[in-house]
Order: structure tokens, then C-alpha cells, then sequence
């Protein structure tokens, strides 16, 4: 499996039988600047874990440009629809549910957040729970992108059910929870073999750097994987 961080939440996972874009912040991104063509080439699925523009904003292009199938919950797909998606290619589900991607399947779970798109004159259009993700490949550890969110209990029980190896954690502060309390969450609750951090450094009023999550993971058992944005990683 190859991992690519474009900055913020958004991830290009490619696998040997799919390429996987996940809140694909490619428009707008301060950390990004290098446009979305390049990370939607050959791109099969855009997932998206809620409706915020800073996970959403650059879907649009890339499923205009790659005809990928959209995974997320039903609100996003038939808010994108409605932006111009093809509705037959849309793959929606909701928290506990999950979606055959083929080649792949994608469970929806729970995320401590809110979900929205910004509209004119400061009306924000609601659009559904937020979730993380949970992608189970046949050949490929399995991945959670948390989405963002707070610590919280249940995250055991995702441990149990799906047994993540690898984790795409929001360690931001503010709106997500931040460096210690996500190391916290990695270590009470789950059994990863890598993490990557992400929701830092893009805008000033969140935190500037993983520093807080490393030393909270420190003396632990699990690799802290920082790529710089735009690298590729091989897990």
C-alpha cells in the first residue's frame, strides 16, 4: 500500500486494485498548491468523511475528471449530485454501514464532529453525520482515517470489530481533539502498527506541528509516520 498527504485530512491510497482519494482538500488548501489534476490522475474512488469544505472542496473536479465512484453518506451523495456528480456513480452509506467498493469494502463510523457545506449569505447546508472510515483491503492491512473527531469510548469497539493497522489520526486542536488526546485515543484503544497524524498546520488558529502527538506516542509500540506533503510513503 502507497500513502500520499496532500496537507489537512486529504489522502491518495493506492493499493494494487484501486486508487483511493480520501477528502480530497486539493482547491483552497494552504498547505497544497500544486492543483488537483495531478492527485486525480487514475483515481477510482473519492471518499469523503463529512461535509466541511476543507474535506470536501476539489471532489467535485476530481470526480468531473477521473468518473470515480463516491463513497460517503447518502446527504453528500445526493448533495454532489445535485453539484453535477453522476448519480450512477455514487456508493452511499451511513454510520455501521458498509459499502462494497470492489476490489475493497469501506465501513462508516462514528466521529465526534459536525458536517456542513458553507452557502451564500452564511447558510450552511447540513449534511449528515460525520464519520470515519474504515477501509478493509484482501491483501492490505486495514486502514480507519478517523475523519475529524474527539476521543471517545467506542472507539474499542471499532478496535474489536475491525482491527485497523493503520491509522490516519486529526491531532489539530480546536475542532478536532488534539496531539496528547489522540495519542491517548492510539494507545488506550487500538493496536495500530502505524499512525499518521493529520488536521495540522494548515490554518494558524490549529496547532503548526505533530509535536504533541510524537511525545505522546513515545515509548509506545507504534511507528509515527510524518511524510512532507506531496511525498509517497509505502506501508
Amino acid at each position: 500500500m502507497k500513502l500520499t498527504w496532500y496537507g489537512h485530512s486529504a489522502f491518495r491510497i493506492e493499493t494494487a486494485d484501486a486508487k483511493i482519494l480520501i477528502d480530497p482538500y486539493l482547491i483552497g488548501n494552504p498547505s497544497w498548491t500544486g492543483g488537483w489534476e495531478g492527485p486525480a490522475e487514475g483515481v477510482t474512488h473519492v471518499l469523503l468523511t463529512h461535509g466541511h469544505s476543507d474535506h470536501v472542496s476539489g471532489a467535485l473536479e476530481v470526480l468531473g475528471k477521473s468518473g470515480a465512484m463516491l463513497v460517503a453518506n447518502f446527504e453528500i451523495c445526493m448533495y454532489l449530485v445535485g453539484k453535477g456528480v453522476n448519480d450512477k456513480k455514487i456508493n452511499p452509506g451511513n454510520i455501521g454501514g458498509t459499502v462494497d467498493c470492489g476490489g475493497f469494502t469501506t465501513t462508516l463510523v462514528q466521529a465526534l464532529h459536525s458536517s456542513s457545506f458553507p452557502g451564500d449569505n452564511g447558510q450552511n447546508t447540513y449534511l449528515g453525520n460525520p464519520g470515519g472510515l474504515v477501509l478493509h483491503f484482501p491483501e492490505d492491512k486495514t486502514l480507519y482515517h478517523m475523519g475529524d473527531t474527539d476521543i471517545f469510548s467506542d472507539m474499542a469497539l471499532i478496535n474489536e470489530l475491525h482491527e485497523p493497522k493503520i491509522g490516519i489520526v486529526p491531532i489539530g486542536d480546536r475542532f478536532t481533539m488534539g496531539g496528547a488526546v489522540a495519542a491517548l485515543a492510539c494507545r488506550r484503544f487500538f493496536d495500530f502498527d502505524t499512525v499518521i497524524p493529520s488536521h495540522f498546520g494548515t490554518f494558524p488558529i490549529i496547532d503548526q506541528t505533530a509535536e504533541k502527538f510524537v511525545a505522546g506516542m513515545d515509548g509506545s509500540d507504534v511507528k509515527v509516520a510524518l511524510p512532507k506533503i506531496g511525498e509517497t510513503i509505502t506501508l
